[in-house]
């Protein structure tokens, strides 16, 4: 459950999730694990990277970022002058570039030294960031594939390169076409789309299914775990867009 930030987050928000996922008949094998009490764990992590000089703090201001958040202030050779509060960032060389296969969108390559550069993996709220805790909660789970939206595509490589300098084994990873909305914004609860209707379950499933252009289930099958039993068994990934993201009306759903 990434729960990283308490100051933004509706604290009915996991359990809503999880309710919505059991409805569905999306369940867990082992015990949910909550960001929220990992922090001895993003600890430890970061520890390694500092002992491995991979870190370094950064007391930029917003105003000094550039647009892309890549720090300006020539913190890396100021360090012994920093106080808090600062952020944590590892060091990312020029001439870095991470490579790998998504099992739909095929072969990507990031010049993560010139992208992004010099990333942030501890706030200067102190509040842990998402690209190292995914990475050090993975390597526990033993994560071996990662499914995910689209949108998340861009993250991928900054979560290798921790990956590398952790020593921790690298997932497969498949990212699927996002639903959007007429202006081309992903639905989602931050663009005002619709709440999913738990109720209507199997319809969403049915849903779901087609928009990823898998074999419908007979119109016999209607619960939710027969539905979910003929998804598994003709499960095609090549059939799936190959593409970022789908527009909600091209497939006939409201947005």
């Amino acid at each position: 459950m990434e729960d990283l930030d308490p100051p933004r987050e509706d604290p009915t928000a996991a359990a809503s999730i999880l309710y919505s996922l059991q409805c569905h008949g999306l369940l867990w094998d082992e015990e949910v694990l909550y960001q929220s009490n990992r922090a001895p764990a993003y600890a430890h992590a970061l520890n390694t990277l500092a002992q491995a000089d991979h870190v370094f703090s950064c007391d930029c201001s917003r105003a000094t970022l550039t647009p892309g958040g890549v720090c300006q202030g020539n913190c890396r050779a100021r360090q012994a002058r920093i106080q808090a509060p600062h952020a944590l960032r590892v060091a990312v060389a020029t001439d870095c570039q991470i490579q790998f296969t998504d099992l739909l969108q095929g072969l990507q390559h990031t010049k993560l030294g010139a992208s992004t550069a010099d990333f942030v993996v501890r706030r200067k709220d102190g509040l842990n960031a998402y690209q190292l805790a995914v990475v050090v909660d993975d390597a526990e789970q033993g994560i071996t594939h990662i499914v995910r939206g689209s949108d998340l595509l861009d993250s991928t490589a900054r979560q290798i390169y921790l990956q590398q300098l952790l020593g921790c084994a690298r997932p497969r990873y498949c990212h699927l076409p996002v639903i959007t909305n007429e202006d081309g914004q992903k639905l989602s609860k931050q663009n005002r789309a619709p709440a999913l209707i738990n109720d209507a379950a199997p319809h969403n499933l049915r849903c779901a299914l087609s928009f990823l252009r898998q074999a419908q289930a007979p119109a016999a099958l209607t619960r939710v775990q027969q539905i979910l039993a003929h998804a598994i068994e003709h499960w095609a990934l090549q059939q799936i867009p190959a593409t970022m993201a789908i527009s909600a009306t091209a497939i006939g759903l409201s947005s």
